[in-house]
């Protein structure tokens, strides 16, 4: 973990970047279940609550290779919460790429929420990616993840970051606020300059990365990978508009 969870909440608590966990279905959002992941092991390995695993796969969807986000929507999701409510863990973020043998290569990022029982299915093989039980742990957070909070930081293209001030609720990325410095971002990211831009979204407050430039009055991706938050789709959408993609 590289930030404590109190972290989050940098953006004020007025500010529109907050968004939780739709109720709706859109496309992004894989279906889930609530029923256990499988017959129930005692042998299962066991994470605590806030923390990351990284899991990684090699699937075979025959002649032609999908999209991480296409093969992402055929990863089933289960969860089986220990209070009977929500989601146990979700994905950050995944990338990948296809073997020599015509496989998928695919890393997921997946950071633990809540306990319970957690596991990653293949829908077309009924194959467990992987599964694990969810607990407290020695050390748990000062809070429970809410999904409300957040937070972007950009690079100042010399590997030091720095944090957007969303407070004000800008409508653009541009139109926000460099917390450290008190300038705004457009002057902070040259026009044409590639940074890195870093979300952090999660109850491990694990960063989810991502490479962009700054086009304009918006800002682009220069690398289609990796997908982010796909168990996230409304802060998708926020971040989304945000930036201008």
């Amino acid at each position: 973990m590289i930030l404590v969870l109190g972290v989050l909440g940098v953006l004020a608590t007025k500010s529109n970047w907050f968004a939780q966990s739709p109720k709706s279905t859109p496309l992004e959002k894989p279906k889930t279940t609530a029923s256990p992941p499988s017959t129930v092991s005692t042998n299962l390995p066991t994470m605590p609550i806030a923390q990351a695993v990284m899991v990684t796969v090699e699937l075979d969807f025959g002649p032609k290779v999908p999209t991480i986000a296409e093969a992402l929507r055929d990863v089933e999701r289960r969860y089986q919460p220990d209070d009977g409510q929500g989601r146990t863990f979700a994905i950050l973020d995944a990338y990948g790429d296809p073997t020599a043998d015509g496989k998928l290569h695919m890393s997921m990022h997946v950071s633990t929420e809540k306990p319970g029982i957690g596991a990653l299915v293949s829908r077309r093989t009924g194959v467990v990616l992987w599964q694990s039980r969810i607990v407290l742990g020695t050390n748990p957070p000062a809070s429970a993840f809410t999904g409300k909070n957040l937070l972007i930081l950009i690079d100042n293209g010399m590997g030091k970051t720095f944090t957007v001030d969303g407070s004000a609720s800008p409508s653009s990325i541009l139109d926000a606020r460099i917390k450290e410095m008190g300038i705004l971002v457009r002057e902070f990211w040259p026009e044409g300059e590639e940074r890195e831009v870093t979300f952090l979204y999660s109850a491990c407050g694990c960063p989810v990365k991502v490479k962009v430039r700054r086009m304009g009055e918006r800002t682009a991706r220069t690398k289609e990978l990796p997908v982010i938050f796909p168990d996230d789709p409304s802060v998708v959408t926020v971040i989304t508009r945000l930036m201008g993609w």
